[in-house]
């Protein structure tokens, strides 16, 4: 079966003065599927998202989304295409409601109040429909500018870091609100820095480092590249040495030691290996065990391996989501 992109780009490329900010982008997003991008802080995921969403021009390369030419047909592709950035759009003096009929009519939507009231119920707004923006809390907010960007069902939607400082409740919806689109046949692109975002929404996930995309896959199969992670703890700190042995032995991979913890750990691809047959063999080489775990990598570990400087690469098991900071060319 041939497979349709909904967003396909070949040798994007964007500097702003001396700085690379794409380099060569080469994307490829089935129909009806959703993309997470991941990327450092400067990694350029936004500024391919600009260039995407037709508010960059490319110095170079090409690009089709929802099959129109990305500078031949730019009208076109912005007809085709809803997008939420990182700041919200909605007017803080209107009400919810009067922010969706002013979309609506910006793009010309017929049946309107039909549109606004479905909307309004989708994302939870409703009791607050008729309230001025300004009093909706961050989450709200955000629910109203997807809103907007859903207002006339776009075929591909552009999500840029959409639920970025939203608490655990407001971010469920927007995830719902996600899988519900992907379910209608609605194809979306969503930048994110949270794995944990991108690990249950994204059919496929494409990391972007220093402009270029350096990995794409689903997230099983990203997993799968790094392999699992086997650790103990032992009793004391002279044992450490005779775990590493153990994990040497049975992984292949360079144990890594955390004295604080008094844990030794090791990567093995090894699917073979069991967490029995680890503890039978640490308790046949005398070590005295406290704990041990035998575990899948998250998707945190994947990009912590995959973006990594390999001069200064976290130890494998570290999680969490990059450090913080100014994007200055995200």
């Amino acid at each position: 079966m041939t497979t349709t992109y909904a967003v396909l780009s070949e040798g994007l490329e964007k500097s702003f003065g001396e700085v690379r900010a794409v380099r060569g982008l080469d994307l490829a997003v089935a129909e009806g599927t959703v993309c997470g991008v991941l990327g450092l802080n400067g990694a350029g995921k936004t500024t391919a998202v600009r260039l995407l969403t037709t508010l960059l021009r490319p110095d170079a390369g090409s690009a089709r989304v929802a099959g129109h030419d990305l500078v031949r047909e730019a009208a076109a592709v912005r007809r085709a295409i809803g997008v939420t950035g990182q700041r919200t759009s909605v007017d803080g003096d209107l009400s919810g409601r009067q922010n969706l009929r002013l979309f609506a009519r910006l793009h010309r939507v017929r049946g309107p109040a039909d549109r606004v009231r479905e909307l309004l119920d989708r994302f939870g707004l409703a009791d607050a429909a008729d309230r001025p923006a300004c009093t909706y809390s961050g989450g709200m907010r955000r629910r109203l500018d997807l809103a907007a960007s859903l207002i006339r069902r776009p075929e591909v939607l552009f999500l840029d870091e959409p639920t970025a400082g939203l608490d655990p409740a407001s971010r469920n919806r927007i995830w719902e609100a996600v899988r519900s689109l992907k379910q209608e046949g609605t194809t979306v692109l969503l930048t994110t820095q949270y794995l944990e975002e991108a690990d249950r929404l994204a059919d496929e996930i494409v990391v972007v480092d220093r402009g270029r995309v350096a990995h794409t896959g689903t997230p099983a199969g990203l997993k799968a590249l790094i392999g699992a992670y086997a650790e103990v703890a032992v009793a004391h700190e002279e044992a450490m040495t005779r775990a590493a042995a153990v994990l040497d032995r049975l992984t292949g991979g360079e144990p890594t030691f955390d004295h604080e913890r008094r844990a030794v750990g090791a990567v093995t691809t090894d699917r073979t290996l069991t967490l029995p047959r680890l503890v039978r063999e640490l308790d046949a080489a005398g070590v005295p065990l406290l704990d041990a775990s035998l575990r899948a990598p998250t998707l945190d570990d994947v990009f912590l391996r995959l973006t990594a400087d390999p001069r200064d690469a976290p130890a494998y098991g570290t999680t969490g989501h990059p450090a913080g900071g100014e994007e200055l060319v995200t």
